[in-house]
């Protein structure tokens, strides 16, 4: 399924999958500021968010001072990304980018983060160890990478079929409801996630259908990939493996762990 077309299609509607989406952006900006500061020391700090969506994580960063770059495969998702920055007066330069070929120079920046389960968008071995080189390669000597995924040890063990609706409501009481049914393949790992919205239209409501497939890769396992046999690391790269945080429920990571 298309990746790039699930990313474009809710680009308009991203916020609604967040009880309160400008909070999140607030609250992920300074959980994620403590593991840089905590990595890396005192900033602001050069920050790729190589998978920024309409900013979720960049923007929080951004507005503690920190000079972030962000990328997205999607160019509707990057545009509203860069919308959102200026309607907030920040300085966020932003590019359709593929995080397996990313457009910059070599150690470029102090802090890599992909969040929200973006990586396992990718469905083969050789494209998750092409997308963490380039993580690894735009990342300074003793830079850090940040993952957020979904807990998929637990859910490779059950295997769930479903997930329960969650409710955003916007300022003026309106609510859009936002649900998932999850198929997996015979191989057991991957999955097509289907979200359905009903938005508010008047008396009624309007369904949208997103659809895209998933690799469930347990932290073990992405951890290897992002080893040294399996990417080129710079020496002194460190890798960390921070506490997790408290978040509301994006449409495929409702309850990630931050890793790296």
């Amino acid at each position: 399924m298309d990746t790039r077309g699930f990313h474009d299609g809710l680009a308009d509607r991203y916020e609604f999958v967040y009880a309160d989406w400008n909070a999140s952006v607030a609250r992920q900006g300074r959980a994620l500021d403590a593991l840089l500061t905590a990595a890396l020391g005192p900033g602001p700090h050069t920050v790729l968010d190589n998978a920024c969506g309409i900013g979720t994580q960049a923007l929080g960063l951004s507005a503690l001072g920190h000079a972030v770059t962000g990328t997205d495969l999607s160019p509707r998702s990057a545009a509203r990304a860069a919308r959102e920055a200026a309607d907030r007066g920040l300085a966020l330069p932003v590019a359709a980018a593929d995080m397996r070929a990313l457009p910059f120079a070599d150690a470029s920046f102090d802090a890599v983060v992909c969040a929200d389960n973006a990586l396992q968008h990718l469905l083969t071995a050789q494209d998750v160890r092409t997308a963490l080189a380039e993580t690894r390669r735009v990342l300074r000597p003793g830079g850090v990478l940040l993952l957020s995924t979904r807990p998929y040890g637990d859910l490779l063990r059950d295997r769930p079929r479903s997930e329960a609706p969650y409710v955003h409501t916007d300022p003026d009481g309106r609510r859009t409801i936002t649900f998932q049914l999850w198929h997996w393949h015979a191989d057991g790992e991957r999955y097509d996630l289907e979200l359905f919205q009903l938005l508010p239209a008047g008396d009624t409501w309007t369904p949208r259908t997103s659809r895209a497939t998933y690799w469930a890769l347990a932290p073990e396992r992405t951890a290897q990939f992002a080893g040294r046999r399996a990417c080129a690391t710079p020496p002194g790269t460190r890798r960390r493996t921070p506490a997790s945080t408290s978040r509301s429920s994006p449409p495929d990571a409702p309850r990630s762990d931050w890793t790296g």
